[in-house]
């Protein structure tokens, strides 16, 4: 009786490596992501002036905006960076592990 492909993928060393490399990247982007808005949000909490003070003498735009602005920016950077990883080396590993499960 043969292994179901399911069972060989699941037990492929690459698919193994995959899960382990897609885990451990996912998570430091979170954390980054994560750092990044909770220092923001410590920054409004504890010293409000910092992101209060104006960028120039000649202007009412304060620090907060282009520091608010580059939190969001960092979420799409960081999407961007998975997104780019995920369609080049975890979609050929996929496709590798696909291929040997179904020989």
């Amino acid at each position: 009786m043969s292994v179901p492909t399911i069972e060989r993928i699941q037990s492929n060393p690459k698919f193994l490596a995959m899960v382990e490399a897609k885990r451990k990247f996912s998570w430091t982007l979170a954390i980054i992501m994560l750092a990044i808005y909770c220092a923001f949000i410590l920054v409004i909490g504890f010293k409000k002036e910092i992101f209060g003070a104006p960028l120039g003498p000649d202007t009412v735009i304060t620090w907060g905006i282009p520091v608010g602005i580059a939190v969001i920016l960092s979420a799409f950077v960081l999407t961007g960076i998975y997104v780019r990883r995920a369609n080049t080396e975890f979609d050929r590993l996929t496709r590798e592990v696909i291929e040997e499960a179904q020989q």
